[in-house]
């Protein structure tokens, strides 16, 4: 026969005091500290979860330093580009300078050559030396063989109102010094797209700076822990990026 087992009555001192958790009826098992431990140790893991605005705010920031990772690098490109396009344009500018004054100096020793050859003639006209006038006058270079017939055609050593000479007359032309007059203007052309491209390369240059101010705001937000500091710091960033791009945006690209 099996007899069935009793269980003791508990008292009701005892019976109130299980009704309670156990740390307010005095009962803190070994076990109960581990549990307290680990959910302690959960709520604060979830109170150092970032809120929404947190995590809205780290995702613009994330954006703005993509975008100005990408503008920087491509703001310094141009700055090169534009540095290298000076020097070629100097260089050409140089160049052209060199050119004009040579072909300066053979105008110069073309028109001493042809005045040379137009003061013997009229030395041979004086004379009433025909075969040395019509020798000098082949050796004339053509351009100033033309001004010279226009000359003797206004009759000059009967009319006070001719030109002083060949040179004086429109029809005179010297190509050293057109060749001369058109490097000149090429190098100063070419001087002044120097000039631009050294401006444009120093503004994408400053432009690279403030990209990198950009940075140092948003490295500065992330540090902040009140969001009023947090957000103003992240809004002149934006407000700065959003300017320099601007900026970029209406220089010359290459």
């Amino acid at each position: 026969m099996v007899h069935a087992r009793t269980r003791p009555v508990p008292h009701p001192e005892q019976v109130k005091r299980n009704d309670r958790p156990l740390w307010l009826a005095g009962v803190v098992p070994e076990e109960m500290n581990v549990e307290l431990a680990h959910k302690l140790s959960e709520h604060e893991a979830g109170d150092g979860r970032p809120g929404r605005w947190e995590e809205l705010v780290e995702i613009i920031e994330v954006i703005v330093l993509a975008v100005v990772a990408i503008a920087t690098a491509w703001s310094g490109y141009q700055a090169a580009k534009w540095d290298g396009r000076q020097a070629v344009l100097y260089g050409q500018s140089s160049r052209d300078r060199f050119a004009a004054d040579a072909a300066s100096t053979a105008g110069g020793q073309t028109l001493i050559s042809n005045v040379t050859l137009f003061t013997a003639w009229l030395q041979a006209h004086e004379t009433k030396n025909v075969d040395l006038q019509r020798i000098l006058r082949k050796r004339m270079t053509p351009e100033y063989g033309v001004a010279f017939d226009a000359w003797l055609a206004t009759e000059p050593f009967t009319n006070p109102n001719a030109p002083a000479g060949p040179v004086a007359m429109p029809q005179y032309r010297n190509p050293g010094y057109e060749k001369a007059a058109t490097l000149n203007d090429q190098a100063s052309a070419a001087f002044e797209e120097g000039t631009h491209a050294r401006d444009t390369a120093e503004k994408y240059i400053r432009d690279t700076v403030l990209f990198a101010s950009v940075l140092f705001l948003v490295a500065l937000a992330q540090r902040l822990r009140a969001r009023a500091a947090r957000i103003g710091a992240n809004v002149i960033a934006v407000g700065l990026l959003v300017f320099v791009l601007a900026s970029v945006s209406s220089l010359g690209r290459l």
